[in-house]
């Protein structure tokens, strides 16, 4: 189903892992930037318009964290979080009516589709695009790296707290517009898009 014309609503999203197996491994870290697109002369352009990040409680107290080194996050942090399901539900909530974006959302998704399985709620309707997707499509001899931090450097975008899931959804949702622009305006979006199976 094609999107309607005009400004485009999405939900740039990032979750923080305990490791690389949603199976095994747990969602410790989900955040949200919500912007609105807009496109003039062939420049994307993004308006933020809201952004929520949350810490998730781990399903026992000695939960595996994983490499703290990276992400920060410690159990005792935790012990403010919000349980799972209550996370994600939120996370659809603000997914209504949006299209979801990611970089590297086959990771992101996943995870999120695997804990949704596992707490009872239905699988997410929401279209959905990856912005990591969208940066190979501009370099198909795969010349240059397309990790979040190097596109970040060389889009001269600042990524501050690396490994924070807001601090990551903020530095995709500034990326976004850039390679939009790049890739041809908002018709490379429509052309990103997966659509969720009906």
């Amino acid at each position: 189903m094609p999107l309607a014309d005009g400004p485009r609503a999405c939900t740039v999203l990032d979750l923080e892992t305990s490791g690389l197996d949603p199976h095994s491994d747990h969602i410790l870290q989900i955040a949200a930037v919500d912007v609105t697109l807009t496109e003039a002369a062939g420049t994307v352009t993004a308006e933020p318009t809201g952004e929520w990040s949350t810490l998730v409680k781990l399903p026992r107290p000695w939960t595996r964290v994983g490499a703290r080194e990276i992400h920060g996050i410690t159990r005792r942090r935790l012990l403010r979080g919000i349980p799972l399901q209550e996370a994600i539900s939120e996370l659809d909530r603000r997914l209504e009516g949006r299209i979801a974006i990611a970089h590297n959302l086959d990771f992101d998704w996943g995870f999120l589709e695997t804990a949704r399985e596992r707490e009872g709620l239905p699988a997410s309707n929401s279209p959905r695009a990856c912005t990591l997707k969208i940066s190979r499509s501009l370099d198909p001899d795969r010349q240059r790296s397309h990790r979040l931090g190097d596109l970040c450097r060389e889009h001269g975008i600042a990524l501050v707290n690396a490994h924070d899931a807001l601090a990551d959804a903020e530095a995709t949702a500034a990326l976004l517009p850039l390679l939009l622009s790049r890739a041809g305006g908002l018709g490379a979006l429509q052309a990103a898009v997966d659509q969720p199976a009906s």
